[in-house]
């Protein structure tokens, strides 16, 4: 009786340490969903562990600017694009122009996302009903339809803690999922050292898979978006070191669930010398190499990435108009019901038109990158001014760190502009 009660202890414990995860759980959401996971599926069964390291460098930035932002709004009271507006010179362009960048970019996202996940939903009812091979279009519109209605329904609840509790579920689903896999397929330790050491893959694509990977890791929209989830979490000043750890945190979630994502298709796929191209290629060659069970977890994990990035995307619109307006979100109100509205019928159109979601995953976290040095640049402005930040000095670390972060923003924007070149 005693060891099942301690059992019971035990698990109540875990669930509140998961429930008590701040508004990270909303990087999460934002960095790793269908983008991501399909960008490091593509790497790994491409490049193998060759771009570890553009991983690294972005999960390291990553983690310093949602700390800076978060700090930013726990000292000033402001949030971010509010902020741009009412201090900075020009302020209101820029923020214009952010908002403009980071929506299409996620809209464009969104539509990937969408496209992934109703086709890894098809390939599951094909396992169990093999009459459905005939109607794959036609399946594939239907459960993309399904979910987006789904998704805009819970929607109309309008509460952060709500919002937060459904990312809990889909978040701890997706890390688990892929951190197992990861113990079943798995690549050699010295391609992972080799992984570390920076290079680009001299190869058609090659570029525009790094500026992807930076795209979907060091998301504008994750920066721009704490300072509302924070206030969201009624969080205050004097939750600055719990604003810092839960910033560390989620950057070091963001790694090991990403980096197990790209190792697991290293493991599983690059030896093979099958690299992925369509949402099949994952179940056909995943399948003989990895087993059943360990196919259903990572497919469990990337539907689950789908439908926590499905969430925050359909969100990021409203957020940044309200940042800019007011500086407050209101979930009930009718423009964002009705931005969000929008978002949904974006997100449909590439199961209308039955386009390949891979390809237009990787092109849209390629978009990404371009507002990432104005996000940046805003950020360095507000925090090194002591009337907004109140006195508050920003050490010359978090400085040269910040410098360091718009260079290589500034290097991965001119290689996202080759890549796209390139491409067309």
């Amino acid at each position: 009786m005693k060891e099942s009660t301690g059992k019971s202890s035990f698990l109540k414990k875990i669930l509140a340490l998961v429930l008590a995860f701040g508004p990270g759980i909303f990087a999460i959401g934002y960095t790793i969903g269908t983008g991501s996971v399909t960008s490091m599926i593509v790497a790994g069964s491409t490049y193998g562990m060759q771009l570890l390291w553009v991983l690294l460098i972005s999960c390291v930035f990553s983690g310093l600017l949602m700390y800076v932002y978060g700090n930013y709004t726990l000292v000033s009271g402001e949030t971010a694009l509010f902020g741009f507006k009412r201090n900075m010179p020009a302020g209101k362009i820029i923020a214009i122009l952010i908002i403009a960048g980071i929506s299409f970019g996620q809209w464009n996202s969104l539509m990937g996302i969408l496209g992934i996940s109703a086709n890894i939903i098809y390939e599951i009812f094909l396992i169990y009903f093999p009459g459905l091979a005939g109607l794959r279009y036609e399946t594939v519109l239907l459960v993309a339809i399904v979910i987006i209605v789904a998704m805009y329904s819970l929607l109309w609840v309008g509460k952060y803690s709500f919002f937060e509790k459904i990312l809990v579920i889909f978040v701890t689903l997706m890390g688990l999922s892929f951190i197992v896999s990861l113990f079943m397929v798995y690549p050699l330790p010295e391609e992972v050292v080799r992984g570390l050491i920076p290079s680009v893959p001299q190869v058609e694509g090659g570029k525009m898979m790094v500026a992807a990977f930076v795209g979907t890791t060091m998301a504008a929209a994750t920066f721009l978006s704490r300072p509302l989830f924070i206030n969201g979490k009624g969080w205050t000043i004097e939750n600055r070191r719990q604003q810092k750890n839960d910033a560390i945190t989620a950057a070091l979630l963001v790694f090991i669930i990403s980096g197990s994502i790209m190792a697991v298709a290293c493991g599983a796929l690059f030896h093979q010398g099958e690299p992925v191209t369509k949402v099949l290629d994952m179940v056909n060659t995943l399948e003989p190499v990895a087993g059943k069970f360990a196919l259903t977890l990572f497919f469990c994990g990337t539907l689950s990435a789908g439908l926590s990035s499905i969430f925050p995307c359909l969100l990021i619109a409203p957020i940044l108009v309200a940042d800019y307006q007011s500086g407050e979100l209101d979930t009930n109100s009718r423009q964002f019901r009705i931005i969000t509205a929008i978002a949904c019928l974006f997100a449909l159109i590439v199961p209308v038109f039955g386009a390949n979601p891979i390809e237009m995953q990787i092109m849209s976290q390629v978009f990404n990158v371009f507002v990432l040095p104005l996000v940046i640049i805003g950020i360095l402005y507000l925090i090194n001014n002591k009337k907004i930040m109140k006195g508050h000095s920003t050490s010359i670390w978090i400085n040269i760190g910040l410098f360091a972060a718009l260079v290589f923003a500034c290097l991965i924007s001119y290689n996202g502009i080759l890549a796209l070149l390139e491409y067309f």
